[in-house]
């Protein structure tokens, strides 16, 4: 894979290339208003939407950081964005343009204030893993083959006005108003910040290694902090590969139902006994062991589940409250689903909109076993988020809708519905974190 001898860091630097990957967006647009002319209209849409998918994305990962995390996290709407964008955007999760040899050793002496081989026993300069905030380097020390997470320069400083410059775009696509449409960014902006602050993430890694290893088939990494800082970790390389890769081939239904009960009992046990979770739950983020076991990596995003939300929430996900229509608008508006100055249209719809998304999207919680693999379950799902997204009455509504907690809450259900949908797992105890 080639290499990037430098990132854009300044503030002018980012976006001119965002400018100039709008610039290539809009020739895109050009070919689509000819292409129309001598191919049907949804073969030159497919065109339009591969091409615009690969320019953005082409741009996004030579800046990297938190423009490149917004593609990540957007990869994982798959009910909202053309499958193209579903498709490339979902690279951000682990196959990137690495840094070059020469940008890591010096990246590695800015941060460490050593070189890396003044540290380690060995240290592999060209990278085996590059994501959206840093990549992975291979090192040994005292016998001990070890994984090195670098964090790519100038991440940090530019989140803010990454995020400003990707702002109208997601207000448009989510159909965002309003004078409180800054919290929702606010949230983003405080979480990618945290995903920068590599001694939290370690700390929060211990923290939840600690707390979860009781879960049968799941397995953790020993972190160093001797030999990590602000912007590099240090821990040990677990031998495993992706799940999506692990998941593209596999046909042991029993294997994939004993990694489903050990991701869905990581996550339930985390969301009810822990009240905080691990919110980026991508196939990037775990690795299967050769004995079939679960790896859980990166726990640099992690969000804190308030009582004030965490109560309303999970009320909603029981079958007699969704059904009791007084009882279900009193939750929608502790949930600032509902607004009081809604008006009587925007009332009903909402109130409808809501009460058909979570009877179906809670059905999981309804019974004492789920099929994950049920392809009719995702189907709906994915329906619905379409028929919604194209929804002309919504358009003309406000879409500033719920606590600013749903942005990573929502974020870990889907996530997680959708790496259990990967694995195909079956006869899931939904209620097992109870016993653990």
């Amino acid at each position: 894979m080639k290499t990037i001898d430098s990132i854009p860091v300044s503030k002018i630097q980012r976006a001119s290339k965002l400018v100039s990957t709008g610039a290539k967006v809009g020739v895109n647009y050009l070919k689509y208003y000819g292409d129309k002319l001598v191919s049907t209209e949804i073969e030159a849409k497919e065109r339009l939407n591969k091409n615009n998918a690969e320019d953005i994305y082409d741009g996004l990962k030579q800046l990297k950081g938190s423009a490149l995390k917004v593609a990540q996290m957007l990869s994982m709407e798959k009910s909202i964005l053309p499958q193209a964008y579903v498709e490339k955007f979902s690279l951000a999760q682990f196959s990137v343009p690495p840094l070059s040899p020469p940008l890591v050793l010096k990246t590695f002496k800015n941060y460490f204030g050593k070189s890396p081989n003044d540290i380690f026993d060995s240290f592999n300069s060209t990278s085996v893993n590059a994501a959206s905030i840093g990549q992975v380097h291979i090192a040994e020390k005292d016998g001990k083959k070890l994984a090195v997470k670098i964090q790519y320069p100038g991440v940090a400083q530019s989140i803010a006005s990454d995020l400003a410059m990707v702002k109208p775009i997601a207000m448009s696509m989510f159909n965002i108003k309003g004078k409180d449409s800054d919290k929702y960014f606010k949230e983003v902006e405080g979480k990618l910040l945290e995903e920068t602050n590599y001694r939290l993430e370690i700390s929060q890694s211990k923290e939840i290694a600690e707390a979860c290893s009781h879960i049968s088939n799941l397995l953790f990494p020993q972190y160093y902090e001797e030999l990590s800082s602000d912007r590099i970790i240090t821990m040990d390389y677990m031998e495993g590969e992706h799940l999506s890769e692990f998941t593209a081939y596999n046909t042991d239904q029993e294997k994939a139902n004993k990694l489903g009960q050990a991701l869905w009992d990581f996550y339930m046990f985390q969301i009810h006994k822990l009240k905080k979770v691990h919110a980026d739950p991508h196939p990037g983020n775990f690795l299967i062991s050769k004995k079939g076991e679960l790896i859980a990596l990166d726990f640099g995003c992690m969000k804190t589940i308030p009582d004030q939300f965490y109560i309303p929430y999970f009320e909603l996900a029981e079958t007699k409250n969704i059904n009791n229509p007084e009882y279900f608008v009193s939750k929608l508006y502790e949930l600032e689903i509902l607004r009081e100055d809604d008006s009587k249209e925007e009332l009903a719809f909402f109130t409808d909109m809501f009460h058909e998304m979570l009877s179906l999207f809670t059905q999981p919680f309804h019974k004492e076993y789920f099929d994950f693999s049920d392809a009719n379950f995702f189907g709906k799902i994915a329906e619905l988020g379409e028929r919604y997204s194209k929804n002309t009455e919504l358009r003309k509504m406000n879409g500033n809708r719920g606590s600013k907690h749903f942005i990573y809450i929502n974020r870990t259900f889907f996530g997680l519905y959708n790496l259990m949908f990967d694995l195909k797992a079956q006869n899931i105890k939904i209620n097992n974190f109870k016993n653990l």
